[in-house]
């Protein structure tokens, strides 16, 4: 019986004696394990993006909106600031308005906050600074208002006119004075209905007066951590379910509450199941691939067999068993499969750097899955191995001497 580390050798130099077959069997391991790492480093970093998107609207948040007029006021502010788990909220309102700079009006989303709402939606100012609680007529203006909406950019300190349509179908038109302007959040993917690029944010105190109402169209809350998200979005619904009249029986069934209300985890689900079916579809296909490599090594090492049917004979003459010849031809495979798993794993990562570079995207390079990866590529280099290693080790040496 020979030694393994001379089955080694004698493999290494059987791939070496013929380079070109050796590449050609290679090529197809090679590309389906790098289009596997591609696809799979690919879909956590898209991921990773989603997440970071979502961070961007704000951090840990809770967004609540009523279905209807008169549901929520001051009490609610109250109920929902003393909840466990809440380190900030802001009530909104939100209406649509004709807002007017120099000679040019346009139709404009008008959201009416606090100064809380500037630290819960995680906004980032590209100009001046954001609302007080002391301020009345002044307005804050997402980047796409102030830079694109109007024939001439918008600056702070420039002076704007808004004009809402009342309920009893009055018109009320009022100057505000620009204090700043909200830099893009660059959620182009992820759109959560909060974007604070394309609204125009005023105190909601004046805004309710110039609608001559006193309730809020609902709330924009941030949790103590993202881990307690989930705990306080279902604290705060119990809560004002109870405040509202809702009874425990239907506080299961959104259609009874007179408002809904999801979080940053409901946001994460959603882009995780959009991801991870974008990257099972990818790696699916990444994998047919890998299977075709597979075939070809068990093709190459069948001709293989064929070729060396002579030195099979001779080598069982010389006294080579059944075990000896079996595992010869594994570690040639194995060895196969092992080189293309390592060219596959570097060339998989590379064309993820290059994707990730294009399309701007965080590297994320999850070492558990290329790991797994790498050891399937090895695990299909043996199994495709195994037929043809076991027909050489079943030939009988004097019909090996005979094959021409």
């Amino acid at each position: 019986m020979i030694s393994l580390r001379r089955s080694i050798d004698l493999s290494i130099g059987s791939i070496s004696s013929s380079k070109m077959r050796s590449v050609l069997t290679t090529l197809g391991i090679i590309i389906g394990v790098a289009a596997v790492i591609a696809n799979v480093s690919l879909g956590a970093s898209f991921n990773e993006f989603f997440n970071d998107e979502i961070g961007a609207v704000g951090s840990n948040f809770i967004v609540i909106y009523s279905q209807g007029v008169n549901v929520f006021f001051d009490k609610e502010i109250d109920l929902i600031r003393n909840t466990p788990g809440v380190e900030g909220v802001s009530p909104v309102n939100q209406q649509m308005a004709r807002v007017t700079y120099l000679s040019t009006s346009r139709q404009i989303d008008i959201q009416g906050v606090i100064e809380d709402y500037g630290e819960v939606a995680n906004l980032k100012m590209d100009a001046g600074s954001f609302l007080s609680d002391k301020d009345q007529f002044v307005a804050v203006l997402g980047s796409e208002v102030a830079y694109e909406k109007f024939d001439k950019k918008v600056s702070v300190k420039n002076p704007i006119e808004i004009t809402f349509r009342r309920e009893d179908g009055g018109v009320v038109t009022q100057k505000f004075i620009v204090k700043g302007i909200i830099q893009d959040p660059n959620t182009a993917f992820v759109q959560t209905g909060v974007e604070p690029e394309i609204r125009i944010f005023i105190p909601i105190n004046t805004m309710n007066q110039m609608l001559g109402k006193d309730d809020y169209g609902g709330f924009f809350i941030k949790a103590s951590s993202l881990d307690t998200v989930r705990e306080t979005a279902d604290e705060i619904d119990n809560r004002l379910a109870r405040n509202l009249g809702v009874s425990t029986r239907e506080l299961e069934n959104d259609d009874t509450k007179p408002y809904v209300m999801f979080d940053q985890i409901d946001a994460i689900e959603q882009t995780d199941q959009v991801s991870t079916a974008l990257t099972s579809l990818l790696t699916s296909v990444a994998l047919i691939s890998l299977i075709v490599g597979s075939i070809g090594i068990m093709n190459i090492m069948l001709v293989t067999v064929t070729e060396r049917t002579r030195e099979i004979g001779l080598m069982k003459s010389l006294g080579y068993t059944r075990k000896d010849v079996l595992t010869l031809f594994l570690i040639e495979s194995t060895i196969l499969s092992l080189l293309g798993g390592i060219c596959g794993t570097a060339l998989g990562i590379g064309v993820a750097f290059i994707a990730n570079y294009f399309l701007d995207l965080p590297n994320v390079f999850p070492v558990n899955q290329i790991l797994i990866g790498f050891i399937v590529s090895i695990l299909v280099g043996l199994v495709a191995g195994i037929y043809p290693a076991n027909k050489a080790a079943q030939m009988d040496p004097v019909e090996a001497f005979r094959h021409e």
